[in-house]
């Protein structure tokens, strides 16, 4: 990452604190609404505006105790405080402040002196056109190719880099926005606007208000040519105009998933749900930002067969935005349970058999991944101390957090989880809790109730129906949580599907089966993932150009596909397939694909020269934090 300039010397991380990953300090000094407003100038590439935080000293804080602010690479023009309520613009006086070193991961915390009575802060600020959070796109990285773009990504500590800002998930704000932006081109963020979803007000601008409370990494916004497309009574997407209708189609059950969330774990309380469609230079699927989620292009497929991401990007709104981990140290409670919710809205809409073959592909790669990642990676509740939280995004959080939930369900019946799921949900309402919080609530309302409400249908988490052992309870907690591989016990997934393309490519692979005998023309993406997946470490030319022909599988419209085929292409040096692999490097930003693809090449001399050709020609696209992820993975 970028340090400010300026600084040459790392200074010491903020580890004192009660989150690793932030200099705030809220304990004493607690930020409570922003008031934000921003001039988009893609000239330049920065924002510039004030920022305006209204404070809560908290009891017991000392008379003296400064507000501490966390920014990367920001340049401070001035800041004021304000005494009394701050209603008037006098109120305001000249404050003391001073921009501590920069460390490389964390940024610089912003120190300002606080006079008593002070209860706004304002600070005029502009970025850096290398903001971690931002990225710039010229029109030629757009789809309509006439108008820049602009949209930011803040998770997981990226909103630094924006906004001066306590950059924790455990501090939640509410907030209003007005954002300038040039003639012709449409803001969004993630909150309510007045105007519906891309018109402006009277003098251009565009006005959000966010009256929920959230953390820090869920502030968004997006610049462009943009487009709004209802599709339901609280759901629409956003998108530039040309890819606006496919966009629709591919998101047309997105109301009936939010049905399905609320029929079971309680009401929707985010008023919309819109998704937006970026640009293909997005690092990641999507980001769940709060009534406004952003996705890849890469999830349009043309049927429907990749809105998996969106289920679970919708399934944030629940756990992960609703009831929020409070340290990146706790990312498991966000993703652990989103991706369990995930599994149950697929089940609910596209049936079991989906949701099942999902299940025993992210087993098998969660259990692929742990034998690669050092023990201490394996943890849920892992120790990111000094580290950039971005290090914590591993299959861990999200699959082995998954698995234990689903254990929990198997282990006391659905019915019973369900309640216990609900209450949850419930209780935590827009707080961010602690892994231990979570522990304690579920000991008691859960694990702890009286053995006659105990209904389980399993032994999955080591309990039997007639016997209650909080000993051996307690036990497999710590196991799941704290410590590193799988427990003994935990559900496992089956597939009567996946078991049949098992024996499919077997047979393939023993020359039984002729590839005009496979039937791949009817699969599902799971099942050619499941298939690619269980080829053999080296096929020849002949078998690769076999599959091609029959499939289309260089030219298949669907990115996970196609992705799976292409590091098979590397790794087999299948040239037919160069032209695509090169295109796809060069346009697509979503790390899952990236990350797969220039691993493959590495392995090799040769490919490691042609992937560090290639990234320096892709790299001005990419957005800064796969930049960042790739060089690295590539030794820059």
């Amino acid at each position: 990452m970028s340090t400010q300039a300026g600084e040459a010397s790392r200074a010491e991380g903020p580890t004192s604190r009660p989150d690793v990953h932030s200099y705030s300090n809220p304990d004493q000094v607690k930020v409570k609404h922003l008031d934000l407003e921003l001039q988009v100038d893609f000239d330049a590439k920065v924002l510039t505006g004030t920022a305006v935080w209204t404070i809560e000293r908290q009891a017991g804080a000392p008379a003296d105790a400064p507000l501490i602010l966390d920014t990367r690479n920001l340049t401070i023009e001035g800041i004021e405080e304000g005494l009394g309520n701050g209603a008037q613009a006098d109120d305001f006086r000249a404050a003391r402040y001073d921009l501590g070193k920069t460390d490389p991961i964390f940024g610089a915390p912003l120190t300002i002196r606080l006079q008593p009575g002070t209860r706004r802060v304002r600070i005029r600020y502009h970025t850096s056109p290398q903001a971690s959070g931002l990225q710039w796109l010229d029109p030629a990285g757009t789809a309509g190719k006439k108008h820049p773009f602009l949209f930011s990504q803040s998770q997981a500590i990226h909103a630094r880099s924006w906004v001066p800002i306590q950059d924790s998930p455990g501090v939640r704000f509410t907030y209003d926005a007005r954002i300038r932006v040039p003639k012709g081109l449409v803001a969004v963020m993630a909150a309510d606007t007045p105007h519906g979803q891309t018109k402006p007000e009277a003098d251009g601008s565009f006005k959000f208000s966010m009256k929920q409370p959230i953390p820090s990494y869920l502030m968004a916004l997006a610049v462009g040519d943009l487009a709004f497309k209802p599709l339901g009574p609280r759901t629409g997407v956003v998108a530039e105009p040309s890819m606006l209708a496919a966009s629709a189609f591919e998101f047309a059950d997105v109301e009936k998933m939010i049905d399905t969330v609320e029929k079971r774990f309680g009401p929707y309380r985010w008023g919309r749900y819109d998704i937006l469609v970026l640009p293909p230079s997005f690092p990641f699927g999507g980001m769940e930002n709060p009534k406004l989620t952003f996705a890849t292009p890469t999830i349009l497929a043309g049927d429907r067969s990749l809105v998996a991401l969106i289920a679970h990007e919708l399934a944030h709104s629940w756990s992960g935005n609703l009831v929020t981990n409070a340290t990146w140290r706790d990312f498991w409670l966000n993703e652990g349970f989103t991706s369990y919710l995930e599994g149950r809205i697929t089940e609910e809409i596209y049936g079991r058999e989906l949701a099942e073959m999902d299940q025993v592909l992210a087993l098998a790669k969660l259990k692929e991944d742990m034998k690669k990642l050092p023990a201490k990676e394996q943890i849920l509740h892992i120790d990111l101390t000094g580290r950039d939280p971005d290090d914590g995004v591993t299959s861990v959080p999200y699959d082995k957090g998954a698995l234990f939930i689903r254990t929990l369900e198997e282990a006391f019946g659905r019915e019973r989880f369900d309640r216990f799921l609900k209450a949850y949900f419930d209780h935590f309402a827009f707080q961010s809790i602690t892994t231990a919080q979570f522990v304690e609530y579920l000991k008691k309302n859960l694990l702890e109730k009286p053995i006659a409400e105990f209904k389980g249908q399993g032994k999955a988490a080591g309990l039997a129906a007639t016997q209650f052992d909080p000993a051996g309870l307690a036990i497999n907690l710590k196991s799941w949580i704290e410590e590193p591989g799988l427990p003994e016990h935990h559900s496992i997934p089956k597939s009567d599907k996946l078991d049949a393309i098992d024996r499919v490519a077997k047979g393939w692979i023993d020359g039984k089966l002729t590839t005009d005998e496979l039937g791949g023309e009817t699969w599902t993406t799971e099942e050619w993932i499941r298939f690619l997946e269980s080829m053999p470490e080296h096929l020849s030319i002949d078998r690769m150009a076999e599959l091609d022909r029959k499939f289309g599988l260089t030219r298949k419209g669907n990115a996970e596909i196609v992705n799976h085929w292409l590091v098979l292409a590397i790794r087999n040096h299948y040239t037919p397939a160069d032209e695509k692999l090169e295109s796809v490097l060069m346009t697509v930003g979503r790390r899952k694909f990236l990350v797969p693809l220039y691993t493959e090449l590495k392995k090799t001399p040769e490919g490691l020269a042609r992937a560090k050709a290639i990234f320096a020609r892709a790299k001005a696209g990419y957005h800064p934090i796969a930049a960042e992820s790739i060089g690295k993975l590539l030794g820059h």
